[in-house]
């Protein structure tokens, strides 16, 4: 496994676990599964609602906690300096562990001020060893870099060959942000699978194309979150350092970019209207995320 340093240090594995729409014993079972084969990067959230079943599966794995690093992201109706605080306090508990390796601010909406003075008091206090922000535009994250004590040292945002970020990612550099991937496979949507150009590549490196796109984003320097359910693709999803990607294949790849979200773009008034509706939905489950 390789390893990106963050800007305080820390060592963070390139290819991480996500655990997204993954419940309840499938959830242990895959993060028991994602270890077993050589994962040690797990990524959660509170508003997976899978934070207990995360804790049961590295329970189950056998793997001391500090070979792991594990991530969680707090949810907008837990921001705010106090309710932040309670909230990592009950994730901390489900997962199992008196620490975090990485906290992130899962949406760019709501008191993220609060929110994120909460987490620097917890980096302060060593209860999380990083933290940083995900959604968060380039603008939102140069704002939170500039006013802060403390800027974030990793921003995550989709990422792919349909949408590759490219200014975002010139941004994060230029501010010592790691720049972490989800949805790297874009959930399948528009035919990524089957594209021509990411299928040629494949066959020329004797690789599926699942392998092609985590290498081309790897060799950007960039964190990956493949999700699967199955051992086998978990294993075939951490077998990419064997081979690299040409000059010539990273340029065949970067002219598939549409700019364009495959999911929708946090930056529209209807993208907070969909998390005032997300918040409102999970109202009867929040005590679960504190």
């Amino acid at each position: 496994m390789r390893n990106i340093a963050l800007s305080n240090g820390v060592e963070m594995p390139q290819i991480g676990y996500g655990v997204f729409q993954i419940g309840g014993d499938e959830c242990a079972r895959c993060v028991r599964e994602a270890i077993e084969t050589g994962y040690r990067h797990i990524d959660t959230a509170q508003s997976y609602f899978n934070e207990a079943e995360v804790g049961e599966g590295i329970r189950q794995s056998g793997i001391a906690r500090k070979d792991l690093f594990v991530a969680t992201k707090v949810w907008i109706s837990n921001y705010g300096y106090e309710n932040t605080l309670r909230s990592i306090d009950g994730s901390l508990r489900k997962l199992g562990t008196d620490y975090l390796d990485l906290v992130l601010l899962h949406q760019p909406f709501a008191d993220c001020y609060g929110a994120w003075h909460a987490l620097e008091k917890l980096y302060n206090d060593g209860v999380a060893r990083a933290i940083g922000v995900s959604n968060f535009y380039p603008d939102r994250l140069a704002d939170m870099a500039a006013f802060n004590g403390i800027a974030p040292m990793v921003d995550q945002v989709e990422t792919h060959p349909f949408d590759q970020q490219a200014a975002a990612h010139m941004n994060m550099d230029r501010l010592g942000v790691v720049h972490e991937a989800w949805a790297p496979f874009g959930e399948g949507r528009s035919g990524m699978f089957d594209n021509p150009v990411l299928r040629s590549i494949a066959r020329r490196n004797g690789k599926s194309v699942a392998q092609v796109i985590l290498r081309w984003l790897t060799q950007r320097r960039i964190v990956v979150l493949p999700k699967t359910t199955h051992k086998a693709r978990m294993a075939e999803n951490l077998d990419i350092f064997d081979f690299e990607l040409s000059g010539d294949d990273m340029a065949a790849i970067r002219g598939l970019d549409t700019e364009t979200s495959l999911f929708f773009d946090h930056r529209t008034p209807e993208a907070v209207d969909r998390f005032v509706g997300y918040a409102k939905e999970r109202a009867g489950r929040e005590t679960d995320c504190k």
